[in-house]
């Protein structure tokens, strides 16, 4: 990816929307749904969207807009756009249906490191000056461009419950409850609570409109380990 970043450096929305979602299936639990800490970290989906926050250096939101449309924001320390001189305006050139109540108190509170926006097919953002050296892009979102590096971040090990396998069924939005189940029996580990893993599932669309859960959960365990 670029420093600054561009548009192009960007997988398709619905891509991205597979994997960070993926991300954050598999790391809902019931104490962040009730009982939210003042400053919740890793990835999570609520009615606002896709979200990643670091509580360190990091946090980004991806957001549906309505049919084909979709708003990427957030900000990582390296970006220096807020503090570029002369003040750069990351909404310049934005198209209407942005989140523009929300972004503006962002900005206001310098709090926000860019944003990017998709419609007719293509990201766009604000045009950057050549004196600036990193919009943060790269930083917050590097994890999701390369699919052999998400593939590592999921930890699921090979075969039909693996990284790969699991990840292909989201990006195909087939991901059903089924298929969740028979991950979460599969795991030699009790680190997995499928109630909210359920309710983040639903949230993210990545089910789809295929197979039902029982077919699902019979194909997944029927292959080998």
């Amino acid at each position: 990816m670029h420093r600054p970043g561009l548009p192009g450096d960007l997988p398709t929305p619905e891509i991205l929307w597979a994997r960070w979602g993926l991300l954050a299936v598999l790391e809902a639990t019931e104490e962040g749904e009730e009982t939210p800490p003042v400053h919740r970290t890793g990835c999570w989906i609520d009615e606002g969207g896709l979200h990643l926050d670091d509580c360190g250096s990091t946090w980004w939101t991806l957001a549906r807009m309505g049919e084909g449309r979709f708003v990427l924001y957030g900000e990582d320390e390296s970006s220096g756009v807020k503090w570029h001189k002369p003040p750069i305006d990351m909404l310049a050139g934005a198209p209407d249906w942005l989140p523009y109540a929300k972004l503006r108190r962002l900005l206001d509170g310098y709090e926000l490191g860019c944003v990017y926006w998709y419609e007719n097919g293509a990201w766009s953002r604000a045009p950057y000056p050549e004196s600036l050296d990193d919009d943060g892009l790269d930083c917050g979102m590097n994890r999701f461009v390369d699919r052999d590096d998400v593939v590592r971040s999921l930890g699921l090990g090979q075969g039909d419950c693996g990284g790969d396998a699991v990840l292909a069924r989201a990006e195909r939005h087939e991901l059903t409850p089924g298929a969740l189940e028979s991950l979460v029996a599969a795991s030699e580990d009790d680190l997995w609570e499928l109630p909210p893993m359920l309710r983040a599932l639903d949230l993210t669309g990545l089910a789809g409109d295929g197979e039902s859960p029982d077919v699902a959960s019979n194909e997944l365990s029927s292959h080998g380990s």
